[in-house]
């Protein structure tokens, strides 16, 4: 009898002791996988969207063309046309944003589908509405880009707020924004937040906008929150590609 009871208590022990590994073993998976999400991707896309800064910047040194004119809306006034010269991926210019680090600015790609935006860039939206570019006469100019992973480039978008300024940088011109209001958080689905004009923004009209959109809370992608700007005023780039005050 004594004998059957020590086995049972030993399996029973070796029982515990084996799901106290598995648990460690399994908590250490879950850290690496955190840690591969949370940082080795945001190393690896900063990277990517280094050189592809670079590679444009180099392009327009080299290539010099104007930037695109605007374009007129169709004569319903039902949507945006597509802008022309871009495809999917194509960069488009750069995002500065002073509220967020001297120095900060994020690489801006067409498109908005996960494998662009991995890339550690800001996409402009093209699906549900094709947004506007800020040449354009008229229009939102929506872009989206991660909180968290892949760059985290709108990690901190909460700390921007009304009065703070927006720089969109293109080969030929600095367009400068204003923020004029925030939406902290919405449904992930409400596409109302990009349109031509923005649902729930400040604005009850037509205009020259610029959207902000990622994820929200941090460290999921429960909603989204939206940061709305209007332009204030264009620049041309000098030879010297000399940044407007709001940069210096």
């Amino acid at each position: 009898m004594v004998t059957q009871r020590r086995r049972r208590r030993r399996a029973v022990l070796v029982a515990v002791q084996g799901m106290g590994e598995l648990l460690v073993t399994l908590g250490v998976l879950l850290a690496l996988f955190a840690v591969y999400s949370l940082w080795w991707t945001d190393v690896v896309a900063d990277r990517r969207a280094d050189q592809a800064g670079g590679r444009l910047r180099e392009a327009w040194s080299t290539t010099p063309t104007p930037t695109p004119g605007p374009v007129p809306l169709p004569p319903d006034g039902s949507a945006t046309p597509p802008s022309p010269g871009y495809a999917a991926g194509d960069g488009v210019g750069f995002l500065h944003v002073p509220a967020l680090g001297k120095g900060y600015q994020v690489l801006i790609r067409m498109g908005t589908d996960e494998g662009t935006l991995a890339e550690g860039v800001a996409g402009v939206y093209t699906e549900p509405y094709e947004a506007a570019m800020p040449w354009d006469e008229e229009g939102n100019f929506a872009l989206a880009a991660h909180r968290d992973g892949h760059g985290a480039k709108f990690h901190d978008l909460d700390l921007v707020g009304p009065g703070d300024a927006l720089v969109v940088e293109t080969r030929d011109k600095w367009y400068v924004y204003r923020v004029d209001g925030t939406l902290p958080q919405t449904s992930q689905y409400d596409t109302g937040v990009i349109a031509p004009v923005p649902t729930g923004s400040p604005y009850h009209a037509p205009g020259r906008y610029i959207t902000l959109t990622t994820c929200t809370p941090v460290y999921t992608s429960l909603y989204r929150m939206a940061v709305w700007g209007s332009l204030v005023r264009e620049e041309p780039v000098d030879a010297g590609r000399t940044p407007p005050a709001e940069l210096r």
